[in-house]
Formats: structure tokens, C-alpha cells, sequence
């Protein structure tokens, strides 16, 4: 009698189980129909760089993937989809009753890009749209379980599962770009595509994988829903994005930094350099000095500073610092960034702009080239205007608007003495570059390609 209670339990549990596992089947089902009905296909033709120092200039179709954030037909998709791009097509998911199409082909404008965050906005002549609603990407935590949809290898509508590895993520340090990592299947094709949560509503847009082997490793990010709804709200009401600054390099400090100088805190925001002439030191602020909230919010991260400042240009905002032991509160103009080094790009005019060994487009620092940059520290160097090959997203890199202004101590004044200084050097030896970045000097180590 008691074996028969137990292999009756015991069959009621693997029933309810079954269930179970088939709501949540059910349940994942209805996510991915809805999200998949407004992610689209982008498909590019355009012109790239053959291989070599004197590669010609060839033309391209590529393809990625994109959302429909609005019902008017505006798309969210990565910039480096669309870069370069002489035409812009979507393909839009299209159903009849239960069965779906191949969907219908548009031409697409290119309403704006942002380099920074790796965003574009595209619009399409359509009304009455498909579209995700944004997620507060704020409140995401790890293990969530998430859906990327795209088109991996240009195979339309493909959807994969997985979880959040991590809800925010900084690649490089001191960058103040954050992505959400994922575990889910993201492969060449899905860039521009939806990361949505369980409700389906979009937490991010796909951008970039680390993988040793070419294909998903499991390592996956994406820009955040809450980035990319300023990026796209910008877009549509500026044709740019906005960003502020007050001339300091904001550095998260550590409990073995803190060790070292001495810090009355291990933990928080130091400022490790306070741009001459700018907004900051206007303002009083001075290096070592420890941030501790901004317009009366907390800071625990370099990061978190950087993103409060860009997101508040042409405001004035307070900052409470801790310096000698004592609190100051400081006003501080924040002022946009007048610049905008993506229009370097135009300025490039064939072979001449490539360095090969250094995989970057570039142009020599100029009058034409200077007022679409910051002020700089010095008048000759060589300007960056694009990269020719993809690096390790955890490795630092050359970027667009950087400026290089040596090479191993040797000053460079244009494009043709780059090129001689490392056109000899082995592949795989390290180069020290000295360059300009966002106001602040550094040197930067690469490898030769």
C-alpha cells in the first residue's frame, strides 16, 4: 500500500512538472512571436578597403540586424552596421494568419549615428509599426532569463535563450560605456538585434561577442535599453547625440589604490587629472580630489560620473568632493561637446588614409580636420578616423577622434611619417603611441598587426 501512495506521489510530481515545463514553454513561445514581429533584417551596400598598404577600394553587401522601436517606423540597429553604407534596406517580418513570410524589402534613411555607444537610428516608410517597448535596464539583475533575436549569418528571424551574466559590464576601463552580457547565441548577423526580457519588451540592442573560435563562445553584450532610448530620443530630435563634459578623468577607486595614496576611503571616485582651462577647474575642482555625490546623488564608480556628466550637457550641476578632510560643494557648467569626429570620415580619400600595421584609417591634423575636435594639446600629429580590423573588445584600442602625436618617442606630423615610423616594425612587437583622447593625454600600447 505504501509503494502504491509513493509511485502515485511520484507520478503527480513528474505531471506537475511536465506542466510546468510546458507553461514555460508556452510562455516563451508568446515572448518570441511578439519581439520577433519587430525585429528586422538590415541589409548594406557599400564600398571597403581590400587587404595590403595599396588595397583598392571594393564594393560590399553586408547585413545585420535591427528593431523597430516605434510604431512610425523608426529602427534601432548598431553604427557599425549601417558605416560606410551607400544604401540602407530592411527587411520587415511579415505573417498571414499563422504562416510567416519572407517579409517585404524597404529602402531605409539613416537618421544619425553614434560612434560611442555603437548606435544608429534608421527610419522606414511605414505607420502602425511592430515594435518593443524599452525595459528599465537599471533593474536588471543577474541569472534573468533573456531572448536575442536577429539574423545570425543572415538567417532571418532567429531567436536563442540564455541568461545575463552580468547586468553591467564596463569592457574597458574607464570607458564610460557599460554593455549586458549574456550568455545567450549571438553570432556575426545578430549585431543590431533585440535582447528582450521575459515580458518582451527590449533590455538591449545586440552588439558584440569575445570569441576565440569565430562563432557564439557564450560571451555575448549589448548596449542597454536605458542607453539606447536616450541615444534614439536624441537622435530623432537633434540628428545626434549630446554629450557633456567638464574636463576631468573620474578613476574608481580601489582598496589597493586607496593603500597606496593614502585615501581617507577605499572605495568611490577619484579625479586623476583636471583638464587645464576647462569647465572643472573654473569650478574649483582639482586632482585627488574624492566625488562624492552628484546633484545629491551618491557616486560609487568612475563610470557613474561620466555618464551623470554626458547626460547633462549644457546644465549646471553640483558636486560635493571630499578634499583635506572637508567637504566642498562645487556648481559646475557642463558643457557639449562641440566636436563631432565621425565627419572625419568624409575627409578620407583613398589609399593614401590607410596604415595598415596599425589597422586605422587616418588623416593628417589639419585646418580641416581641427575644428571637428576638441581643442587639442598640440597642432601636428596624425588623426584616427576609422579602424581596418577588429581587436579583442577587452584589449584597448585605437578609436575614431583619437589623435597620435608619437610613436616610441618618435613625434609623427602627419599620416606618411606614421606609416614609415612602424612600416619596419615585426609583426607582434609592442608600440607605445602617445595620443590625444577626449582632451586627456595617455599612452596607449598595441601590438603590430
Amino acid at each position: 500500500m505504501r509503494k502504491v501512495t509513493i509511485l502515485a506521489v511520484c507520478v503527480t510530481a513528474l505531471g506537475a512538472q511536465s506542466q510546468s515545463l510546458e507553461e514555460i514553454s508556452l510562455a516563451v513561445q508568446s515572448v518570441a512571436e511578439r519581439a520577433d514581429a519587430a525585429v528586422v533584417q538590415v541589409i548594406t551596400r557599400g564600398f571597403h578597403a581590400g587587404e595590403g598598404e595599396g588595397g583598392s577600394v571594393q564594393s560590399r553587401q553586408a547585413s545585420g540586424s535591427g528593431v523597430i522601436v516605434h510604431a512610425d517606423g523608426y529602427v534601432l540597429t548598431n553604427a557599425h552596421v549601417v558605416g560606410g553604407a551607400r544604401r540602407v534596406l530592411v527587411l520587415v517580418p511579415q505573417s498571414r494568419g499563422n504562416k510567416k513570410l519572407t517579409g517585404k524589402l524597404m529602402p531605409a534613411e539613416v537618421l544619425g549615428t553614434d560612434r560611442e555607444t555603437d548606435l544608429a537610428v534608421l527610419k522606414i516608410d511605414v505607420k502602425g509599426a511592430a515594435h518593443l517597448q524599452f525595459a528599465d535596464s537599471d533593474a536588471l539583475r543577474q541569472g534573468q532569463l533573456v531572448l536575442a533575436l536577429g539574423s545570425p549569418f543572415g538567417l532571418t528571424n532567429s531567436i536563442s535563450m540564455g541568461v545575463i551574466s552580468s547586468a553591467a559590464r564596463e569592457v574597458r576601463p574607464g570607458d564610460p560605456m557599460v554593455y549586458i552580457q549574456t550568455d545567450a547565441s549571438i553570432n556575426p548577423g545578430n549585431s543590431g538585434g533585440a535582447l528582450v526580457d521575459a515580458r518582451g519588451q527590449l533590455i538591449g540592442i545586440n552588439t558584440f561577442i569575445v570569441t576565440r573560435s569565430g562563432g557564439s563562445d557564450g560571451v555575448g553584450f549589448a548596449a542597454p535599453s536605458n542607453i539606447a532610448r536616450a541615444v534614439y530620443e536624441q537622435i530623432r530630435q537633434h540628428g545626434r547625440v549630446k554629450r557633456g563634459q567638464i574636463g576631468i578623468l573620474p578613476q574608481t577607486i580601489t582598496p589597493e589604490l586607496a593603500q597606496a595614496l593614502a585615501l581617507p576611503q577605499d572605495s568611490g571616485v577619484l579625479l586623476a587629472d583636471v583638464t587645464p582651462r576647462s569647465a572643472a577647474e573654473a569650478a574649483g575642482l582639482a586632482v585627488r580630489d574624492i566625488v562624492l555625490s552628484i546633484n545629491g546623488k551618491p557616486v560609487e564608480t568612475g563610470h557613474q560620473l561620466a555618464v551623470e556628466i554626458y547626460q547633462h550637457a549644457g546644465d549646471n550641476i553640483s558636486i560635493e568632493v571630499l578634499r583635506d578632510g572637508r567637504k566642498l560643494p562645487l556648481r559646475v557648467a557642463v558643457m557639449e561637446r562641440p566636436r563631432d569626429p565621425d565627419r572625419i570620415l568624409t575627409l578620407l580619400t583613398g589609399p593614401n588614409n590607410r596604415v595598415a600595421k596599425l589597422g586605422i584609417l587616418a588623416v593628417d591634423l589639419d585646418e580641416r580636420v581641427t575644428p571637428l575636435l576638441p581643442a587639442l594639446r598640440k597642432l601636428s600629429g596624425v588623426v584616427v578616423a576609422g579602424t581596418l580590423s577588429t581587436l579583442a573588445a577587452t584589449e584597448d584600442a585605437l578609436r575614431a577622434g583619437d589623435v597620435i602625436y608619437a610613436v616610441n618617442n618618435r613625434s609623427v606630423r602627419g599620416v606618411e611619417e606614421l606609416r614609415t615610423a612602424v612600416q619596419d616594425m615585426p609583426h607582434g612587437q609592442p608600440v607605445a603611441l602617445q595620443i590625444e583622447r577626449l582632451s586627456q593625454l595617455q599612452f596607449l600600447v598595441l601590438e603590430i598587426d
